[in-house]
């Protein structure tokens, strides 16, 4: 069906103008976040952001099902979009290493693809729909963005590790759901409605294997410069001190 001047298109001008906001924000936040590094104002501002992300995916569950926008059995949040909010919140509000984790590579990857290739067909701005698939998708990333360049905290491989086992986890469980309950969360069961990079690799079930291939090969870049620099300083602490000179044995 042909898009009316009321539906939402990718790369119209209210898509660039998220991704315009997209840019400004992580820019506010990466230079706050550097400026209140270790003082009680960036407890405050991380918490702050926390609630203000809890409240927005909770609240738009709620709002969604009461107005018949989505069914109960949709509102459920095991989309990634939708679950790695609430792991978001917690990673802002504790910075445990696992929830940052999974925001960090979650948000850097899975999300942030949404902003490139969204996986949205519905009304354009500024509809609830659109301010709510946006708002949320754009908080998660910039938590993620705010928690590694403003607060500091980066990936290891056992961050790694920790978020393969977690993201398998939730893959088995997201799948068995659909099969039960006909939804398709994460699509794991089959491509979404609207055109996708998943069009790249192939049918169902058939792409899943070279999408894991490829989230695993992208989570490996994303470590690797924080993994390299780490062993550089290591290498550096570690390496015996020269015995001045004119003093040696």
């Amino acid at each position: 069906m042909e898009l009316t001047a009321q539906e939402f298109s990718s790369y119209g001008p209210s898509h660039w103008a998220v991704l315009v906001v997209f840019v400004l924000g992580l820019v506010l936040l990466i230079r706050a976040g550097r400026a209140w590094r270790g003082t009680e104002a960036q407890t405050r501002f991380s918490r702050v952001f926390a609630v203000l992300l809890l409240i927005g995916h909770v609240a738009a569950r709620f709002y969604s099902v009461a107005l018949g926008i989505e069914e109960p059995i949709d509102a459920v949040p095991l989309h990634v979009s939708d679950l790695v909010g609430f792991v978001a919140a917690y990673a802002l509000w504790t910075h445990r290493r696992w929830a940052f984790a999974v925001t960090y590579y979650w948000c850097l990857s899975l999300t942030t693809q949404a902003l490139i290739s969204p996986a949205f067909v519905g009304p354009d701005f500024p509809h609830y729909k659109f301010m709510a698939f946006w708002g949320l998708h754009l908080l998660a990333v910039w938590a993620a963005i705010y928690l590694t360049w403003g607060v500091g905290l980066h990936p290891t491989w056992r961050e790694y590790r920790i978020c393969v086992t977690i993201t398998v986890s939730w893959a088995v469980v997201a799948f068995v759901f659909n099969s039960i309950a006909g939804t398709n969360f994460g699509f794991l069961n089959r491509k979404p409605a609207n055109p996708s990079v998943l069009e790249l690799l192939g049918p169902w079930p058939w792409y899943l294997l070279p999408e894991a291939v490829l989230i695993l090969g992208v989570w490996a870049l994303i470590t690797w410069p924080w993994t390299r620099h780490d062993r550089a300083g290591t290498r550096r602490r570690r390496r015996p001190l020269t015995p001045p000179s004119g003093h040696g044995a």
